[in-house]
């Protein structure tokens, strides 16, 4: 019995000591019916938290899925707690986002919980993870080579979510819901070995224990070292940052000149771009002495070899609906600047983002849309037509910069290459009466 009150008292010190916000806190506990989740919704009222309980139906059991949140009904009224339930089709949402049924459950859940707690307050989310998913977990991103930060385990605080019951072992939350005769769900699915985190947790995790019976705190141990290291390793990732990478509104240029005098270049472009989802890095080290145009994407970037850089962009940019600009324009907004259309009396010298073109030869709406193949037009200052593909070659463009161009036409007459050159077939001559100033910002 002694044993069992060392739980109730440590979770209270451990709260008072390394999570005091939560003690004047409004909290929302996810509460899925299993154990972990009853015991701690059991300590926290022990300790006089102000809490209500947010249970998710996955719908993926049947049955045993709609039990389960009966017994969560239950419990809540059992301790004049308030719940919430939010069914899902998690299967349909799996199919829809190309997702594991375990990843489309997560993303549901931690969405739910995110949105439930802006609408009505909740300061906190409260998960029961603890010290035995945290060893499950480092198992699992060792065998997926992960790197530094899947090993460094399940953060106790990760912006609103708090997990308090990661000091404490699955024995410890056992041994607290058994002696005060407490009721749970077992999950029929945590016993199917076809799921990898079973298989650690069923075989795996006892083989260790028995051979190394504090496992559990040398993990903790050795995680705090691999937190500090993670530490050193981002200050030193911001210091790359501002001495090989450029920034131009969204997108990254990272200078390959800097970086191959780093050794391991492999390792430090790694650090750079381990935040943007990538997962294909044979791919991307070949990248570095690749030919330009060779590109390799994540689920929201995309990483192009260009000369002597990288640039790492968004992948949302590229070709845009074209946008018709009647005659009384006066301004428009794009996607590569703010566009001004202005009749002026007389025209002065042009550059890259002015021009000047005679009204009367445009049809209007005017067009402005992005390249095509097949695409040419009558640089102003050269001699003959020259396909829009050559002039951006010659322009030295970047694929992302290619991507980005826009054309304004007059029908499918290109009248400029929006920020770079103007059309000489409207460009103002002494027959023109009406001068048209165009000027991108």
């Amino acid at each position: 019995m002694l044993y069992i009150y060392c739980v109730q008292e440590r979770f209270l010190k451990h709260i008072t000591e390394n999570l005091p916000f939560l003690l004047n806190s409004k909290l929302l506990i996810a509460l899925s019916g299993g154990m972990d989740s009853v015991v701690l919704t059991h300590l926290c009222r022990g300790v006089q938290l102000d809490i209500a309980l947010a249970h998710c139906n996955f719908n993926l059991r049947d049955q045993e899925s709609d039990g389960d949140e009966t017994f969560t009904i239950s419990l809540s009224e059992m301790l004049d707690l308030e719940i919430f339930i939010q069914h899902f089709d998690t299967e349909q949402y799996a199919d829809d986002h190309n997702l594991s049924i375990q990843m489309a459950a997560r993303e549901l859940r931690y969405n739910w919980l995110n949105e439930l707690a802006d609408q009505l307050g909740y300061e906190f989310i409260l998960t029961a993870h603890h010290a035995d998913d945290n060893l499950e977990t480092f198992f699992i991103n060792l065998s997926r080579g992960s790197g530094l930060d899947g090993l460094t385990g399940i953060p106790q605080i990760n912006d609103r979510i708090v997990r308090p019951l990661i000091p404490f072992s699955r024995e410890e939350i056992e041994a607290y819901a058994k002696s005060h005769d407490l009721n749970w769900r077992e999950d029929s699915s945590n016993k199917s070995m076809k799921y990898l985190r079973n298989s650690i947790r069923q075989e795996l995790i006892p083989s260790l224990k028995t051979v190394f019976p504090d496992i559990l705190s040398q993990l903790a141990k050795t995680q705090g070292h691999l937190n500090d290291a993670a530490a050193i390793l981002d200050q030193e990732r911001q210091r790359l940052f501002t001495e090989a990478v450029e920034k131009k509104e969204d997108e990254f240029y990272i200078d390959l000149k800097v970086l191959n005098r780093l050794e391991p270049a492999s390792a430090y472009l790694f650090l750079l771009l381990k935040p943007y989802g990538f997962t294909q890095w044979d791919d991307i080290y070949s990248l570095v002495d690749g030919q330009s145009g060779k590109q390799v994407y994540s689920s929201n970037w995309r990483l192009l070899k260009d000369r002597e850089r990288l640039i790492l962009s968004p992948i949302s940019q590229g070709r845009q609906a074209p946008q018709f600009i009647p005659e009384e324009t006066h301004q428009i907004t794009t996607s590569v600047g703010i566009i001004d259309f202005e009749e002026v009396d007389r025209f002065e010298e042009c550059d890259s983002n002015t021009i000047y073109v005679d009204k009367d030869l445009l049809n209007f709406p005017l067009v402005l849309r992005s390249w095509e193949d097949g695409d040419s037009f009558f640089p102003i200052g050269m001699n003959g037509k020259k396909k829009i593909s050559k002039f951006f070659k010659d322009e030295k463009l970047s694929l992302i910069d290619k991507e980005r161009s826009r054309l304004l036409c007059s029908n499918r007459d290109i009248v400029w290459v929006v920020g770079h050159r103007a059309d000489d077939r409207f460009k103002i001559t002494q027959a023109t009466r009406n001068i048209l100033k165009i000027e991108i910002h």
